[in-house]
């Protein structure tokens, strides 16, 4: 008896290459932001802190705006949107590679961010235009990888640069990948938009303005206050901080955003994100554990390089080989994950997951120390490495599994929505929580060390120094009458310190990963055979 099924239509891979330089710009440029702090540090005078506003602002600026960008590839059309935006973060590399103070260089991850807001959704969209069935299955995981092998030769390559260069040559790199995703792009198919979408301009307004606040107040919670302004607070309200002001409006906002959209879908207008994308448990699990498992990525990503370059003023080639280990990991993860699909539900996976990554960050506070090379810091960036790569290719594998390919676009802009979110908040949040044990660590230690009596601390404000290396502090205290002994003692003090608070910000962040595995336990239990293919077959199939 002959079959009347018809076999897959298979199609080009050519337009993925595309779509997979695509990622790797958006990622390398990402994770050439970690390796650049100490640069930008040194060259434009600069905290941490200030620097790693690069970081916040490109997270931010794709947060707040890709839901928009959605839309907007929908009404546009998905390809010709895709080639501008990406002749836009090409702009956005030369203000990187020409910025002549940190001004610009934040102005120039802002650009980056508005870009990767439509490039995003795109990735999304035009992979369910140019592929069905299986190839679209590996399709997203090819894409999954993509974001972990840019963090690896991010790494490799900026580190070497970074070393021997300079920070700057980095971003000819991400010039140079986005002058190929142009000209790869003419492979593409999609469909010419539809001029009658309607962009929701009070859905963007409050959802841009939620992220917005959030972000700014979760960046500002140790230079503004916590609870109470300081003096570096641009103002006060009844004497609190703006900061947790900014926060709480900020999710004020974000409910409005749902409600408006709500009503809006209920009138029969055309929502800014279709909510079906978040309509059953199980997705709202998947973005919850992805906002929590990016988030982490992201502290790690901020946190060890600024110990290394700032704080032991080792060179960003000793960065890269520090993160080799976690960012190669991550990228084989996931890569091979998919092939656990058939045989384990993704809930298995996800509480697996977790559970890794929160015994590796236990593990990291205990062993980690000045030494980067040793066996057991290495074994814990790989062990927190394969629970990070699973994770992230699975909640993007559910979310897109869980909707037809009509709302692609609207899976695209709430993953990135999310993760960019997440990475923002998370830099944001590392930074802070480092500070602020960092303060509370230092004067600890200032006043219980004999060797540092209160008139010299009151000449260098030992209590207020923030991330800094010990050369640095070294040089502080040649403008005062400290005696060489006092100097190494200071010395001490900021070695132990920064590592203390180091092991303990690991600490928390394995808290949280902890608590993670509770949406996890919401994630879809499909069995092997019930795997949901939501694309459409072809016509005749």
């Amino acid at each position: 008896m002959t079959s009347t099924a018809s076999p897959e239509t298979r199609t080009s891979w050519l337009p993925l290459v595309s779509l997979f330089l695509a990622q790797v710009l958006m990622s390398f440029n990402v994770a050439a932001l970690p390796i650049s702090l100490g640069g930008i540090v040194d060259e434009f005078g600069v905290p941490p802190t200030v620097a790693s506003t690069t970081i916040v602002m490109y997270g931010l600026a794709v947060a707040a705006l890709v839901m928009t960008g959605a839309k907007l590839g929908q009404r546009v059309g998905w390809v010709l949107i895709f080639r501008i935006v990406i002749v836009l973060f090409a702009g956005s590399a030369v203000l990187m590679i020409v910025s002549p103070s940190v001004g610009w260089a934040i102005a120039g991850q802002a650009v980056a961010g508005a870009a990767a807001a439509i490039i995003v959704p795109s990735i999304v969209a035009l992979i369910a235009e140019n592929y069905r069935g299986g190839q679209q299955a590996t399709a997203i995981g090819a894409i999954g990888s993509a974001r972990a092998i840019s963090g690896v030769t991010a790494f490799l390559i900026g580190g070497t640069l970074g070393t021997l260069v300079g920070w700057r040559p980095l971003f000819v790199i991400v010039l140079a990948i986005a002058v190929i995703v142009f000209a790869l792009s003419f492979t593409l198919r999609g469909d010419r938009g539809d001029a009658s979408i309607r962009i929701d301009l009070v859905a963007s307004l409050l959802i841009g303005a939620a992220i917005v606040l959030l972000t700014l107040g979760f960046n500002n919670l140790n230079g503004w206050g916590a609870l109470a302004a300081t003096e570096a607070a641009p103002f006060s309200i009844l004497g609190l901080s703006p900061a947790p002001v900014f926060v709480v409006a900020g999710i004020m906002l974000g409910q409005g955003f749902f409600v408006w959209t709500r009503r809006r879908i209920a009138r029969g207008g055309v929502p800014l994100i279709d909510l079906r994308v978040l309509q059953s448990s199980r997705e709202r699990a998947a973005v919850y554990a992805m906002f929590i498992v990016v988030a982490l990525e992201a502290c790690v990503n901020f946190t060890i390089p600024l110990y290394i370059q700032i704080v032991q003023g080792r060179t960003p080639f000793d960065t890269s080989l520090a993160m080799m280990p976690f960012n190669l990991t991550v990228f084989i993860t996931a890569t091979l994950v998919v092939r656990f699909y058939r045989r384990y539900p993704p809930r298995i996976i996800g509480m697996f997951g977790f559970v890794l990554t929160t015994v590796a960050l236990v593990w990291l506070s205990f062993v980690v120390n000045n030494n980067w090379e040793t066996l057991a810091t290495i074994l814990g960036l790989i062990v927190f490495g394969v629970g990070q790569g699973a994770l992230v290719t699975l909640m993007f594998n559910v979310l897109v599994t869980a909707a037809p390919s009509e709302l692609a676009g609207d899976v695209g802009s709430l993953r990135g929505t999310t993760q960019n979110l997440a990475s923002a908040v998370g830099t944001a949040l590392a930074g802070a929580l480092l500070v602020s044990l960092l303060g509370l660590s230092v004067g600890r230690a200032v006043v219980e060390h004999p060797e540092l009596p209160p008139e010299l601390v009151s000449q260098v404000d030992l209590d207020e120094v923030n991330f800094i290396s010990n050369d640095d502090l070294r040089a502080v205290l040649e403008g005062t009458d400290a005696t060489p002994a006092q100097v190494d003692a200071a010395v001490a003090v900021n070695e132990e310190s920064r590592l203390g608070t180091l092991r303990l910000g690991l600490l928390l962040l394995a808290g949280i990963s902890a608590i993670a595995i509770l949406p996890a336990s919401r994630l879809p239990r499909y069995k092997p055979d019930e795997i949901p293919d939501p694309s459409p077959a072809p016509a005749g199939e």
